[in-house]
């Protein structure tokens, strides 16, 4: 972008333009009618350059107010314009205040703040969105006020209203974010020819609906804010393919988070599309996928893993890259793993929940006599299963969905096999809903698999099952009380020696032997003995565990906070909102290809997903 903007002085003509055009409800919002070409903008900042460094330190904004605003502003213009560079037109860019309305879609699912959690489809994404909602406000807010702005933001999150609620808010229109001023759930439902669709439908079956459901939230959304949206964000491949209709139809910078990509989820899912098509309609996804990644002016992933893997593994962008559905269509240049449109901003932990189990003052400790009954009560029931005898020993704790990819029960048959680690320590596992029937097939399988390995074992005095917990507030205190883990940002900022796969974003978040633990999902007696090394080093030398909780900590901070991430993301929205001004032109070709790729192909295979009939 820089070597387009600065290749002469006529280059920078668009930057001129682009201010002069750039504005927030019909009002101008960084230059006057009076500045018309580059010649007045440069006169009127070594202007404002001199007048503002003979005012006081102390002086108020009301006593240069009239004057400052005849001359204009700004620093860091004047720098790009005399002797322009890169970081300059980025923290330039990122200053200029652009967003101030935002809308979040993540359309599947049960989408709520309460008792939500352990229902399919619906798990860390969910809490993602809230505390990036939160993180956004609060950045929001804080750059509003540095630019003297007096603009209230909004931020909507986008997703399905279900009728049939069953016991959660999931069928209210609109519900405020806890912990915001100007942060909304705003439902719309999923709509036929033959009415609104009442009850949950599974993320692979939710295409038919979602181009009439675009429709339906552009018109609640300009009914919401009274204006478009100035920055739209994807989640996951149903959110991310209405983003990139809504942010078409409105011309608005658009954000893709893919979270997952089943590409890389389901090996040989490609090859093997059509074996599993009725189930799953990989043909819908994958090209949803497509069109999502290569329309959207960014992506952000968590990890460089997701987009350009490792030496060994594939990235689940790079997957995207060339694979074939035999019969249907094969890819050949789907997405560059190396396109200037992916960054890395990863996400943080809520800290007012998930904060250092040595903050003795912060600690929740009336939860304890719960936490403790859900532990270590020697009644088993539908919320607990199996009990631990020896409560002495220290706890390996991990807490997840219940299915196939998170692999809960991989980890229960490696604790099963290996006598040392069950002498060591006892076993903790929360995921699944054992108080309800699920209706998820893989959920299905996975309690069963579950089952039989406690019989298998004899893992009853060892090991305890306990069912999916909603209380987030609760969980955090059960992370510090236990005191280890393996979800791995909370359990870190929670100051507990954590262990993760050794694959995938995990790999870059732990530094092995620093701040945590690598282990081979496929090797399980290589990962049960980094474990069994791990609790031997500690009960010789208690210190080995402070110095991984140390460094755990450290890395947190370093890298992988909300407030991190909100800063790089609002910047981000700055510069690829100017580079959609500036390279309008260059993308017509690709985007006529979109357009033809979604009506012959997309639109095709989502007439063969059969429609959900309500009871």
């Amino acid at each position: 972008m820089s070597a387009k903007l600065f290749n002469d002085k006529e280059s920078v003509q668009s930057l001129l333009e682009f201010l002069r055009v750039h504005s927030h409800m019909g009002k101008n919002m960084m230059l006057n009618e009076k500045i018309q070409d580059l010649g007045t903008l440069q006169s009127s900042l070594r202007m404002a350059e001199k007048y503002l460094s003979m005012l006081a330190p102390d002086t108020s904004y009301a006593e240069f107010e009239q004057k400052f605003q005849e001359i204009g502003m700004i620093q860091l213009l004047l720098d790009l314009l005399q002797a322009p560079e890169s970081s300059t037109l980025e923290t330039f860019l990122g200053k200029i205040p652009r967003v101030f309305n935002v809308v979040i879609f993540t359309p599947h699912g049960y989408f709520a703040q309460d008792n939500v959690l352990g229902y399919p489809d619906t798990g860390g994404q969910v809490v993602y969105i809230l505390d990036q909602v939160r993180a956004l406000e609060n950045e929001m807010l804080l750059r509003i006020k540095q630019q003297g702005l007096d603009i209230t933001p909004r931020i909507l999150i986008i997703t399905r209203l279900l009728p049939d609620a069953v016991g959660t808010t999931c069928g209210q229109r609109v519900e405020k974010v806890y912990g915001t001023k100007y942060s909304d759930i705003l439902r719309v439902p999923f709509r036929t020819e033959e009415g609104i669709v009442r009850k949950w439908i599974s993320r692979f079956e939710v295409w038919p609906y979602l181009e009439t459901f675009t429709e339906d939230v552009a018109t609640e959304i300009i009914q919401e804010l009274q204006c478009k949206p100035d920055l739209i964000i994807g989640n996951y491949s149903d959110g991310n393919i209405v983003a990139s209709l809504l942010a078409h139809k409105l011309d608005v910078t658009q954000c893709t988070i893919a979270h997952a990509l089943e590409l890389t989820k389901y090996p040989d899912s490609d090859i093997n599309w059509k074996k599993l098509d009725d189930k799953y309609h990989f043909s819908c996804q994958f090209t949803a996928d497509l069109f999502a990644m290569n329309r959207t002016d960014f992506i952000i992933t968590s990890t460089f893993q997701e987009i350009a893997g490792s030496k060994d593994t594939v990235g689940q962008y790079e997957s995207h890259t060339a694979f074939s559905l035999p019969g249907l269509y094969r890819v050949v240049n789907g997405i560059d793993a190396f396109d200037p449109k992916f960054n890395i901003v990863s996400p943080g932990a809520d800290m007012t929940i998930y904060f250092p189990y040595m903050e003795e003052k912060r600690r929740l400790k009336h939860f304890h006599s719960e936490i403790e009954e859900l532990l270590y009560s020697p009644v088993e029931n539908k919320e607990h299963l199996c009990v631990l005898k020896d409560s002495s020993k220290p706890i390996l704790f991990t807490m997840a969905r219940l299915d196939r990819v998170k692999n809960l029960t991989g980890l229960v048959e490696w604790y099963g096999k290996n006598a040392k680690l069950r002498e060591l320590v006892n076993l903790v596992v929360v995921g699944g809903d054992r108080r309800k029937e699920s209706k998820d097939l893989e959920e299905q399988a996975e309690m069963k698999k579950m089952y039989g390995l406690i019989d298998t074992y004899k893992l009853n005095g060892q090991f305890r099952w306990i069912s999916s917990q909603m209380n987030r507030v609760r969980n955090g205190e059960l992370y510090r009380y236990i005191s280890f883990g393996l979800t791995v940002v909370e359990a870190m900022t929670c100051g507990l020696p954590t262990f993760a796969t050794c694959n995938g974003g995990p790999a870059e978040i732990i530094v092995h032997g620093k701040s945590g633990f690598h282990i081979d999902p496929y090797k399980g007696d290589q990962a049960t003995g980094i474990l069994v090394d791990f609790f031997e080093k500690c009960k010789v030398d208690p210190g080995h565990w402070d110095e991984i909780s140390q460094g755990g900590l450290k890395r947190i901070q370093e890298k992988y906070t909300w407030k991190i991430y909100s800063e790089r993301l609002l910047n981000l929205s700055g510069v690829y909102g100017f580079w959609k001004h500036l390279s309008k032109l260059d993308c017509r070709e690709k985007n006529r290809y979109l357009e033809m790729f979604y009506s012959l192909m997309y639109r095709k295979q989502v007439q063969t997903v059969p429609l959900a009939v309500d009871e």
